[in-house]
């Protein structure tokens, strides 16, 4: 009974051994993989490293080349580009277009309109873009058939915008287009402005409550909350004139009737009246006129 007993332990313990040997290998198997995987991703990791080095070297000479730009003649820079290496002409050509992009980009900020003929010179592709302090938004398109008559047959232009109410005032010809496209940009212009405005106060000002605004966002209805009593005040502004982005009626309601009427309010309507409404909130906050 004790030689089966004894027996049956070392059986036990040599099981126990091989176990122990299996997990250390497997262990060892693990760890040797977890090595080569991060090796693998240390590898990587400096090759993008490297190619991100070359992108800002790239990125420098091509930043310095384009400010250098400004400042030469056409004459200089073909002379320069006689004697210089291949990968220089590519860097002033990338150069070139950032250049290029530059100034189409700002051409569309001050309101520069892209036309371009089609139907081999029967028709016109115009393309009005809008801004906002210095930032790029949205862009429409206009097409025209310029014979037998002037008109137009296709657009993108919001319906809210009295387009062809537009075309009367302008007494839209083809020799008149100018004006009609710097009255459409006014409009547009100014209602992505508004609409801006609107986004950056929902982005911005997440304790005001946006109750109400309509598609041209020529009115906009907000909710304050007075600090200490939490009183709510209700806030309607009114945009008449559809080609600012500054409403031209502004006006406060409140439980607290005498609210409305005190020379701190009447100063926030006066506020909220000169400035674009997300600056103005950003300057009632500080005040501590509101939450």
């Amino acid at each position: 009974m004790e030689k089966v007993t004894a027996t049956g332990v070392l059986n036990h313990l040599s099981l126990m051994e091989a176990q122990t040997r299996s997990s250390k290998d497997h262990r060892q198997q693990q760890q040797q993989s977890r090595v080569e995987e991060l090796k693998a991703k240390v590898e990587e990791l400096k090759r993008h490293r490297d190619q991100l080095k070359k992108e800002v070297e790239v990125y420098e000479s091509v930043r310095t080349l384009r400010a250098s730009m400004d400042s030469k003649s056409v004459h200089e820079e073909d002379e320069r580009m006689d004697g210089d290496s291949e990968n220089a002409e590519i860097l002033w050509l990338m150069a070139k277009h950032c250049q290029v992009t530059d100034l189409l980009h700002a051409h569309r900020l001050i309101g520069g309109f892209e036309i371009i003929q089609t139907k081999q010179g029967k028709g016109l592709c115009v393309s009005v873009a809008t801004s906002y302090e210095g930032v790029y938004l949205d862009r429409y398109s206009l097409e025209f058939d310029t014979k037998p008559t002037f008109r137009i047959t296709r657009h993108n232009i919001p319906p809210f915008i009295p387009l062809n109410k537009l075309t009367e005032q302008s007494n839209m010809t083809e020799t008149e287009l100018k004006a009609f496209l710097h009255i459409l940009s006014q409009h547009l212009n100014a209602y992505a402005g508004r609409k801006q405005q609107l986004q950056l106060v929902k982005e911005h000002h997440q304790s005001v409550e946006v109750m109400e605004s309509n598609a041209l966002c020529s009115l906009l209805v907000l909710l304050f909350t007075v600090p200490k009593k939490r009183t709510p005040v209700l806030c309607t502004m009114e945009y008449l004139d559809h080609i600012r982005c500054l409403p031209t009626r502004v006006y406060c309601q409140s439980e607290d009737t005498e609210l409305p009427e005190c020379p701190q309010w009447k100063s926030n309507c006066l506020l909220l009246m000169e400035n674009p409404v997300h600056k103005a909130l950003s300057t009632m906050k500080t005040m501590g006129h509101i939450v």
